[in-house]
C-alpha cells in the first residue's frame, strides 16, 4: 500500500461550507484507505456536521480548530496577515511545517494565492506559481496554465508554465510527451500581442517540451493541445467562458428534451448515454486547480464547489504527492536556473 497522504481541507471555505467540504472529505475517506483528512475550521460547526455521517472511518479524519474565516471580499494580503487563526492560514501553515502534504480550499482565491506564495513559499527557481486547472476536451482533458494567479506575466514566466504543465500532464495524467501550445489569435507565428510574440520563439527553442505552436480558443475544446499556456487574464476568461457555455448547453439540451411527448420519450432512451457523455465535460470531476511551483501542494476549488469536487481534489492531491510532482518541478526549473548562471 502507498504511504498515507495527509490532506488539509478548509471546512469554512466557499459558498457551501461547511456542509459540502465535510461531505467531500467523508466520501474521500470512505473510498480510500491511503488518505488522512484534516478538517480545519470552527470545531463546533465541524463536529455538528460530522454527526450526519455516523459510519465514516473516524480514524481517517481529524479536526483542527480555527476561530476565524477569511471572507471573499476581504483584501487578501491584509486578511492573511491579520487573520492568523483563520482556516486558510492555519491550513497553509500545516503544509509549510510539514504536518500535512496538501491543502484544499474553496475559499477566497486571493487569500489562497497570497498565502500559498508567502506562507508555503516558492520552490527554488520558480519565478511565478500559476494556477492550473484541468479542463475537459473531446480527447480527455487539457491543462490550462495560468488561469488566475499572474495577470501581468512575462515571457520567462510563460516558459516556466509550459515546463511545469508538461511535468504535470506526464506524471499525473499519464500523457507522454504532452503537446504544448500558446493561446493566440491566429495560427501564424507572427500573430499575437507583444507577450505572445516574445514568448513564442522562447518556447520554440525549448528542447525539453513538445511545443506545437499557437492555439486559437476554438481549438481548445477539441483537445488540440495537452498544455495550454497563457497569462492569467486570458486564462481566466477562457475558463469562465468554458464553464458558462457548458452550463448553458446542458440547460438547453434538458429543456429541449421536455418540449413534447416525443422528445420526452427520446430523452428516456438516450438518458444513460447522455448522462455519461455530459459527465466527461463536468469540470468538478477533475478536482481543483493546483498552484504549481510551491514547496507544498495547494489546490483551489471553485467557490461554489460541492462534495464531488472536494472529494476529487483530495484524490488529486494523493496522486500529485505519490508522483512527486513538486520535486520534479523544482528539479527541472532549478537545473534551468543553474544553466543560465553558468558562464558562456
Amino acid at each position: 500500500m502507498d504511504k498515507t497522504v495527509k490532506v488539509v481541507v478548509d471546512a469554512m471555505g466557499g459558498d457551501n461550507a461547511p456542509a459540502e467540504p465535510i461531505k467531500g472529505a467523508v466520501e474521500a475517506v470512505r473510498e480510500r484507505k491511503d488518505i488522512q483528512v484534516v478538517l480545519v475550521g470552527k470545531q463546533e460547526l465541524i463536529e455538528e456536521e460530522l454527526k450526519k455521517y455516523p459510519d465514516y472511518p473516524k480514524e481517517q479524519i481529524e479536526i483542527v480548530n480555527a476561530s476565524e474565516v477569511i471572507e471573499t471580499a476581504e483584501p487578501p494580503v491584509f486578511a492573511v496577515r491579520k487573520k492568523k487563526d483563520s482556516s486558510i492560514v492555519r491550513g497553509l501553515m500545516m503544509v509549510r511545517g510539514g504536518q500535512a502534504d496538501a491543502f484544499v480550499s474553496s475559499g477566497s482565491t486571493g487569500a489562497v494565492l497570497v498565502g500559498g506564495q508567502v506562507l508555503v513559499g516558492r520552490s527554488k527557481g520558480v519565478e511565478r506559481p500559476p494556477l492550473a486547472p484541468l479542463i475537459p476536451t473531446a480527447k480527455g482533458v487539457s491543462l490550462l496554465i495560468d488561469c488566475g494567479a499572474n495577470v501581468d506575466a512575462r515571457p520567462s514566466h510563460l516558459v516556466q508554465f509550459a515546463k511545469m504543465g508538461s511535468i504535470y500532464m506526464e506524471h499525473v495524467v499519464g500523457i507522454k510527451n504532452p503537446r504544448v501550445a500558446i493561446v493566440n489569435n491566429g495560427a501564424e507565428e507572427e500573430k499575437g500581442n507583444a507577450l505572445v510574440k516574445e514568448t513564442f520563439p522562447l518556447l520554440k527553442a525549448c528542447t525539453d517540451i513538445n511545443f506545437i505552436g499557437s492555439i486559437e480558443a476554438r481549438e481548445i475544446p477539441s483537445g488540440y493541445a495537452d498544455v495550454i499556456v497563457c497569462e492569467a487574464f486570458v486564462g481566466n476568461v477562457i475558463l469562465k467562458l468554458y464553464e458558462g457555455v457548458g452550463a448553458t448547453l446542458i440547460s438547453k439540451i434538458k429543456a429541449g428534451m421536455m418540449t413534447s411527448l416525443r422528445s420526452k420519450i427520446g430523452a428516456l432512451l438516450v438518458k444513460p448515454a447522455l448522462k455519461d457523455t455530459l459527465k466527461t465535460f463536468d469540470a468538478s470531476e477533475h478536482g481543483g486547480a493546483p498552484l504549481l511551483g510551491l514547496k507544498g501542494l495547494v489546490v483551489k476549488t471553485h467557490g461554489s464547489a460541492v462534495a464531488v469536487e472536494i472529494r476529487n481534489a483530495i484524490f488529486q492531491c494523493v496522486q500529485f504527492k505519490q508522483n512527486g510532482i513538486n520535486e520534479k518541478i523544482a528539479q527541472r526549473l532549478n537545473e534551468d536556473t543553474e544553466k543560465q548562471e553558468q558562464p558562456s
